[in-house]
């Protein structure tokens, strides 16, 4: 890593490595799609909409005409599109990378296919599933890494157990902060877990602090202002790096989490940071798994 951060400079060669990421049609998920692309790596992008994948496909190729990327049609919503996704994937021989980088943002009140309230069931719920698919196919990876994306909104989520579907209140921004809250917890009780059953699967979290994408265009405030805020936050490309250092970083370890260097966490190259107390408390992280799976019905690790 460079003294004064890791970038996508950094990034060392990836030949003969496949990664899945989600979310990779635009915004964070597509710059690291491309740069793990352009550094030798076979990468299948997860993506809702064939389009614009395919647009995506097109525009790492149109740069890079040796990339080897392909689509995997993915709904983060829906379970049976996770299961069927997954189902692809464990047709590869090999997958040293899963990077759950897909997300919604303080978005109106909706629910998922399979009846959970957005927010949760896309950030957490679908990732949650997804990774419990894979993990077999990781587990048989040398040196495999699985990358969850939280936020510094993780500071302002809790949990509440008797509303997760946000049928009685439902708080835009309360619900966010818990969906990125249970990203950090996931980690934190995957980590335990899986060292426990002595496996080598490393699982880190990043956060991209302040990223110029789409992920706030359910946000009139944000938009605009986005040209007074321009200056302060990182393009897309650069709010890639921390989720970039989690993948590709030599030195990383378990639960280790990666954010921008910068004051606040905001922007600048990536560095490892540090999530709230509440994002490692052991009971929290337990009950959330074990909700977590009787919401999915996917159970992985006992």
């Amino acid at each position: 890593m460079a003294r004064s951060g890791f970038t996508d400079t950094d990034v060392p060669d990836q030949s003969g490595k496949t990664f899945f990421v989600t979310g990779a049609n635009t915004g964070l998920g597509f710059e690291v799609s491309k740069v793990l692309a352009w550094q030798g790596a076979r990468v299948l992008l997860g993506c809702r909409n064939r389009m614009k994948a395919q647009d995506a496909v097109a525009r790492i190729e149109a740069a890079h005409p040796a990339a080897d990327v392909a689509i995997v049609d993915l709904d983060l919503g829906d379970l049976a599109s996770v299961e069927a996704a997954a189902e692809q994937l464990r047709q590869e021989p090999q997958l040293h990378g899963l990077v759950n980088n897909a997300g919604i943002m303080m978005v109106p009140y909706a629910r998922t296919k399979d009846g959970f309230e957005s927010q949760f069931g896309v950030n957490h719920l679908g990732h949650f599933a997804l990774t419990g698919h894979l993990l077999p196919l990781l587990e048989k990876t040398r040196g495999a890494r699985i990358v969850n994306t939280s936020s510094n909104a993780h500071k302002m989520g809790d949990f509440d157990w008797n509303d997760l579907a946000a049928e009685k209140q439902y708080k835009t921004t309360r619900r966010y902060g818990m969906s990125k809250l249970a990203n950090l917890l996931f980690t934190f009780e995957l980590t335990k877990r899986l060292q426990a059953a002595g496996s080598s699967v490393m699982v880190v979290t990043v956060h991209p602090g302040g990223a110029e994408t789409d992920l706030g265009r359910h946000l009139a405030w944000l938009q605009r202002f986005a040209p007074l805020l321009r200056p302060f936050l990182n393009t897309a490309a650069q709010g890639a790096w921390p989720t970039l250092m989690g993948a590709t970083w030599p030195d990383a370890e378990p639960n280790m989490y990666f954010g921008p260097s910068g004051m606040g966490e905001v922007k600048g190259p990536a560095k490892i940071v540090q999530g709230n107390a509440k994002s490692q408390d052991p009971e929290l992280a337990n009950k959330l798994w074990e909700v977590s799976e009787g919401l999915t019905n996917v159970r992985y690790l006992g």
